[in-house]
């Protein structure tokens, strides 16, 4: 590695073709315009056809509200299943720029395919005034062009975040301090993106054609790819270091063998290597914790292990490597903690929407608004407070208790869960204000909207909008930081999973809630005409499920410590004081 006072950056990063990068010419605020650009344009094209598939799955291939929700939310799920296969590929073999290289084209592909489902005789369904018929053919290639597309944002995804940050060298002061700004002006491009997609986007397909509502977002899609490659020459690179899995794998067969002997008092005596750097490629050495002292037995250098030449990684292994495996075992708690949350945050593109297909559109006598484009005041929200958290908020509380960040990582998304309660609250009221006027008026079985402005669905948007800025963005800074540096791309995936996870518990809460209130002939709490309906319940009992997910999320939160590394002890040893964060 380059010296300090040669210029270059001081954590393993190089250009495209392996060379050190150069600070002044590489990196920070230079290279990010190119990288957020692409995510904005990205999520335009995401949201811009997520944001309303419900209501095209029921209008055009003419299915149940309660089936087109579930397919919505599976297909959701699935895009943020799939960035474990991208971010794999990237911290093992191909590195990120070329994992999202790659996985762009097979977006912009899938992306195509949609197009040509609704827009090319053949692909597109027959309708009969307000009645579509799809065939079985025409129905598998909306699945096979959205399926394709879950896998493009699969190495988009988990990739771009953590190669944004890339771009700040931790070892600069000046620029770690940035890279938290970074993740906050991340999500800030991805909801301007959004917010394009919910006005714009959900305006051509609801009044123009959804020929047109998918075919833009597939030219966003290709100008997302060329704002991205713009930027080539200034980005950072770290390598990839082989798989993670094999090295957790190691640990583990390494500490099972070992299991009868005992972890000795002084952790000096643990193996690692005596250089400054660490055996595993683009890897900083972690300190040693004591938590799951079983797993230290991996280290453990017995007379055998001495007797060797070279070091059998099945048998040995560095404590960098041992804590590599604990950071993640640590990770996972938090991670759960997500969950709830993720499907309180689902309900926007399902039941807030049919939610809002009931409710009065009309803004003046001639113009509707879409109930999809409601989440448009989700992307306001985040909007408004990005700025707000990184100007205001951030220095204020940072003023109190001498964080730099302000709150803990932990903090902040704890936060979020709690205005995520709220959320569920002010959905829960509306409906039951919208179940009396039904009742008042005997508008049960109303063809008509119903006399309530759609506009009274704004306080439980902008709530999930809040939620989501300290939540996500939490989460996206949370994992990246207390990930191992040679596994970020794998754990921005994992904090992903979340979503997707959400997305089918979601999925299952539907159908078990469908299955339990329809028995003896009941029409349930969701049924194709919600106005018989009760969907107020079931926002009642996502709040009651977040607000158990947030007592248990404090006693995780209590239970963890933050990730050191030698460089951090370091710098601990050459202040004096450092505030843990």
């Amino acid at each position: 590695m380059a010296k300090a006072d040669d210029g270059y950056t001081q954590d393993g990063t190089t250009d495209l073709k392996g060379n050190p990068c150069l600070k002044s010419k590489t990196g920070t605020w230079k290279a990010c315009p190119y990288i957020l650009g692409n995510e904005c344009c990205e999520r335009l094209a995401y949201y811009g056809m997520g944001t309303n598939l419900v209501n095209y799955m029921v209008g055009h291939l003419n299915e149940g509200v309660a089936t087109a929700a579930n397919n919505v939310t599976n297909w959701s799920g699935t895009c943020y299943i799939t960035p474990l296969i991208g971010a794999f590929l990237a911290d093992s073999y191909l590195g990120r720029f070329w994992t999202i290289s790659i996985f762009m084209m097979v977006y912009v592909l899938g992306l195509t395919l949609l197009t040509m489902t609704a827009s090319v005789s053949g692909l597109k369904p027959d309708c009969t005034g307000d009645t579509c018929h799809p065939t079985q053919s025409q129905t598998a290639a909306v699945f096979s062009a959205l399926y394709l597309i879950a896998l493009g944002t699969g190495g988009i995804k988990p990739c771009v975040s953590s190669f944004g940050a890339d771009q700040f060298d931790e070892s600069d002061p000046i620029e770690k301090k940035s890279k938290s700004s970074f993740f906050n002006w991340f999500y800030f491009s991805i909801n301007i993106g959004a917010l394009i997609a919910s006005s714009v986007l959900v305006y051509i397909q609801t009044n123009v054609s959804w020929g047109w509502g998918f075919g833009v977002p597939a030219v966003c899609m290709a100008i997302a790819m060329v704002s991205f490659f713009l930027g080539t020459r200034l980005y950072r690179n770290q390598k990839p270091a082989g798989s993670p899995l094999t090295r957790i794998a190691q640990v583990l067969v390494a500490s099972a063998r070992k299991w009868q002997v005992h972890v000795p008092e002084d952790k000096s005596l643990l193996y690692e290597l005596t250089d400054k750097e660490s055996a595993i490629v683009g890897s900083r050495k972690l300190e040693h914790t004591s938590q799951f002292k079983f797993l230290d037995k991996a280290s453990i250098e017995t007379e055998e292990d001495k007797t060797v030449r070279l070091v059998n990684p099945w048998r040995l292994c560095t404590v960098t490597q041992v804590e590599e495996l604990k950071s993640i075992v640590k990770l996972l708690p938090i991670w759960a903690g997500g969950i709830i949350f993720s499907t309180v945050y689902g309900q926007m593109s399902t039941m807030y929407v049919l939610q809002g297909n009931t409710l009065d559109p009309h803004i003046g006598p001639h113009f509707k608004i879409p109930a999809a484009s409601l989440s448009i005041f989700d992307t306001l929200s985040v909007i408004i407070w990005v700025p707000v958290y990184d100007r205001i908020l951030v220095p204020f509380v940072r003023r109190i208790t001498g964080r730099e960040r302000g709150f803990t990582q932990l903090t902040r998304m704890g936060i979020g869960l709690v205005i995520s309660i709220f959320a569920m609250v002010a959905a829960g009221v509306l409906e039951v204000v919208r179940l009396h006027i039904i009742h008042r008026d005997n508008l049960y079985d109303s063809k008509d909207y119903i006399p309530m402005s759609i506009f009274w669905q704004v306080p439980q948007y902008f709530l999930v909008g809040a939620a989501e800025v300290f939540t996500f963005i939490g989460q996206l800074e949370f994992f990246y930081d207390q990930a191992p540096d040679a596994m970020r791309s794998m754990c921005s995936a994992l904090s992903l999973t979340t979503v997707a996870l959400g997305n089918y518990l979601s999925t299952l809460l539907v159908t078990i809630v469908t299955d339990i209130t329809t028995k003896n002939g009941k029409l349930g709490w969701i049924p194709d005409n919600l106005n018989r309906g009760h969907l107020d319940y079931f926002f009642w009992l996502l709040a009651i499920l977040s607000f158990i997910n947030f007592l248990v999320y404090l006693l995780i939160a209590k239970w963890y410590t933050y990730k050191k590394t030698a460089d951090d002890l370091e710098q601990e040893k050459t202040s004096d004081g450092f505030d843990k964060d």
